[in-house]
């Protein structure tokens, strides 16, 4: 539920969890305010111990999203080297191959930007990667051609191995987009933020003052979670995986082929 919603309901959706627990909690600690003798001190020893352990769960949290965000940002940048080896070493192969191979990579490169905008496990982007898979093939049967027409010449071993790293790369990235953190860690991070701003609304309430505080700490608390949800959403919400290299690479398509085919 959490990747198929847009960031600002996402937003909506967590500081709506957190406010009402909090409300919840200023509620039941109006009830109790006249026991608040008895109650005080064992609230307050639970709600700081709650509030230590939220904290502890949500920089484990942030710490899995930002290595998933790490590896994806990595993934794109060797996906886009990779795709830019082969199409140099695609010019050095004889033609007709080298022409067809080219434009094919081309192709390829607008796929894979076009990916950076699809949400994973979506079926917009099921339809993307099996488009560069069935360009993947027809470079690969090129290529067989090529090395077939001319066993012994190094250009097209070369155009294989660096092909063949081009599609390893794609399974890669793949990979790393579809890799978010557990469901149940963000659905732990959301429930004890909630129950730990109740507590402590209720232990304020039980006081009789401190309101601004835990609207305050709800907004943070919200702000804190927002990052992190935001990190594992690697093609939408306010924090992206950056394109430039893809972009940079397929700028660099469009001029004229630098080398020449034998």
């Amino acid at each position: 539920m959490f990747f198929s919603v847009p960031s600002w309901a996402l937003a909506l959706i967590i500081f709506g969890v957190v406010v009402g627990a909090a409300l919840l909690g200023g509620l039941i600690g109006r009830f109790l305010r006249e026991r608040s003798d008895r109650l005080k001190e064992p609230i307050g020893v639970l709600q700081a111990a709650l509030l230590g352990l939220v904290g502890l769960i949500l920089a484990f949290g942030l710490s899995l999203a930002v290595g998933r965000y790490e590896d994806r940002r990595a993934a794109l940048v060797a996906e886009a080297n990779a795709i830019g080896t082969a199409y140099l070493r695609g010019q050095t192969i004889a033609e007709p191959q080298r022409t067809e191979s080219l434009g094919l990579m081309r192709r390829y490169a607008d796929l894979a930007l076009v990916l950076s905008r699809e949400v994973p496990g979506s079926v917009r982007m099921a339809r993307t990667a099996a488009a560069e898979s069935l360009i993947q093939r027809r470079l690969w049967s090129l290529a067989g051609e090529s090395l077939a027409h001319a066993p012994t010449d190094s250009a097209p071993r070369l155009y294989v191995d660096s092909l063949n790293d081009m599609i390893d790369q794609q399974t890669v990235r793949l990979s790393a987009l579809n890799n978010r953190v557990p469901g149940p860690v963000l659905d732990l991070e959301v429930l004890s933020a909630a129950i730990a701003l109740g507590l402590l609304a209720l232990y304020l309430a039980v006081l009789g003052r401190g309101h601004v505080i835990v609207v305050l700490a709800a907004g943070l608390v919200t702000l804190l979670l927002l990052v992190t949800f935001d990190l594992d959403r690697p093609t939408r919400g306010l924090i992206t995986i950056p394109t430039t290299p893809l972009r940079a690479l397929r700028a660099s398509m469009a001029l004229p082929p630098p080398a020449h085919g034998p």
